[in-house]
């Protein structure tokens, strides 16, 4: 059997990073099995649809690596399209589908038309809740006769269609990550399958589509397994073979409750636009809620893709660790090229100088970047207090003193490091610099180096002396020694 996965969003606004961990989990099962994995949109709620969304959700997945195989996708042109036998793969313009299955659990019994009000619905579970019941509705429907479901329907009353859950039951199935799970029949809702504008709920929908697209393994968040029941149920319904059910755990922050745009950025736009690197994005999503049983940490999407195993996901929810992130950020970083760091900060650059009305240095930019990629957690670091590079605020004399030392001694520091740099050339290195400051420094380098680093940045806290110097060129550097000097003649 062809291993085939899904992701089934809804174009709702953009990724959360969670949904994109269920996506990628869903790919890397299909291709550790040689299988394909499937894009198909949800988009049935009419009410919450989001401009762009489609195009949001495309973007993600292909920025991260993850590549559709059948299904929505974009074109060679960039455009959204659908690729696939077994289409269309909107739910919107699958309307005429649902409405043969819904026949079908009709006539069966498996199914009934609800006539009750919104008031009635509202009444019924404040009631239920009042009494401490579980919240469900109450069959009334059900009872109706054929004739009387007629005849409300000539008179145009609005209706849902709900699905007929047996009492006295157990629900019973093999989830890959928690087991054998049952459920008590009488605890499950009729569920509505069948909206009163005539469009499907997710869970008639799902369990249509999956099995004629022949999904074999469903991955999902563990916040859909008390639905499950209602979607083994409609497999039975219909006779159908139930795909392997892969509930995985949910994504939590630190206080352990499920990770929420409420308590700040957690779009995958989110985290492009603070520059997070795609591979960290992917490797670090990959281990939240997942064991690949070795003590290896950092995986690329083909090692993932070689090792990724059902076996090794894990129960319980995974604490979404921002310092773990931004160390795995960090690494990735520091693999890059300066080049392509280059590439990769253009855009935060360009923010910099339009902000800042500096002009840019196409060679001083690539030194910063060069600086500030150890340093760097994220791409959006590298502009971070970096202006001290284009100009200088005023400081004080008081300033340059390190320590206890006199205005003399001060004085005569920022002289032996102006002698040093004039006898280095035009053109000297970052080794140069440091080296023929280090040994004018000898065993006193705050002595030397202190008041240095404050003449070329104005700050406490900046690069290393030589590194500035090195930035900013022998001419630059020179004029701003000569300008802490002239503070000691006033």
């Amino acid at each position: 059997m062809e291993v085939r996965t899904r992701f089934a969003p809804s174009p709702t606004g953009n990724v959360h990073v969670g949904n994109l961990r269920t996506a990628l989990y869903a790919y890397l099962l299909a291709r550790n099995h040689q299988g394909k994995f499937l894009l198909r949109v949800e988009d049935t709620d009419q009410k919450r649809l989001v401009d762009n969304s489609i195009e949001k959700i495309l973007g993600a997945l292909n920025w991260a690596g993850i590549e559709v195989d059948e299904g929505v996708s974009f074109d060679k042109e960039g455009n959204v399209a659908e690729n696939g036998e077994y289409g269309p793969y909107f739910q919107s313009k699958r309307l005429d589908v649902y409405q043969k299955y819904i026949k079908e659990l009709l006539a069966n019994g498996h199914a009934y038309h609800c006539f009750c009000s919104a008031e009635r619905l509202t009444d019924l579970r404040n009631s239920q809740q009042e009494k401490k019941q579980p919240t469900r509705y109450d069959k009334r429907c059900e009872s109706l006769s054929a004739k009387e479901v007629e005849d409300k329907i000539a008179n145009g009353e609005s209706f849902t269609i709900r699905m007929n859950v047996p009492q006295g039951e157990s629900v019973t199935f093999k989830d890959e990550v928690y087991g054998k799970v049952s459920f008590k029949s009488d605890t499950v809702d009729d569920q509505v399958l069948i909206k009163s504008d005539g469009f499907p709920t997710y869970h008639f929908a799902v369990v249509i589509d999956d099995h004629l697209m022949k999904i074999s393994h469903i991955v999902r968040g563990e916040d859909w397994l008390p639905s499950a029941p209602k979607h083994v149920l409609l497999y039975k319904f219909f006779q159908w073979e139930t795909p392997t059910m892969i509930h995985v755990p949910n994504v939590l922050n630190e206080n352990r409750k499920k990770l929420s745009k409420r308590q700040g950025d957690v779009s995958v736009e989110d985290f492009q636009k603070k520059g997070y690197l795609p591979e960290t994005i992917v490797n670090f999503l990959s281990l939240l809620g997942w064991n690949p049983k070795t003590k290896q940490e950092h995986f690329s999407l083909e090692e993932l893709e070689e090792n990724f195993d059902v076996s090794g996901l894990h129960k319980a929810g995974a604490v979404f660790d921002y310092k773990k992130l931004d160390w795995m950020n960090a690494y990735y970083i520091k693999q890059k090229t300066i080049e392509e760091l280059k590439i990769l900060t253009e855009s935060y650059f360009e923010s910099f100088f339009k902000e800042k009305g500096f002009e840019k240095d196409e060679e001083l930019v690539q030194k910063i970047i060069t600086i500030e990629q150890e340093r760097m957690k994220k791409l959006s670091d590298v502009t971070d207090n970096i202006d001290f590079y284009f100009t200088i605020k005023n400081y004080e004399k008081e300033f340059l003193i390190w320590k206890q030392n006199s205005e003399i001694q001060t004085k005569d520091s920022l002289g032996i490091s102006k002698k040093n740099l004039e006898e280095l050339s035009d053109q000297f290195t970052l080794k140069e610099i440091t080296d023929s400051l280090l040994a004018a420094a000898g065993d006193k380098r705050g002595d030397l180096l202190w008041p240095l680093r404050v003449c070329l940045s104005g700050e406490k806290f900046s690069p290393s002396p030589f590194e500035l110097a090195w930035a900013l060129g022998k001419t630059e550097t020179l004029k701003r020694i000569e300008k802490a000097l002239e503070l000691f003649e006033k």
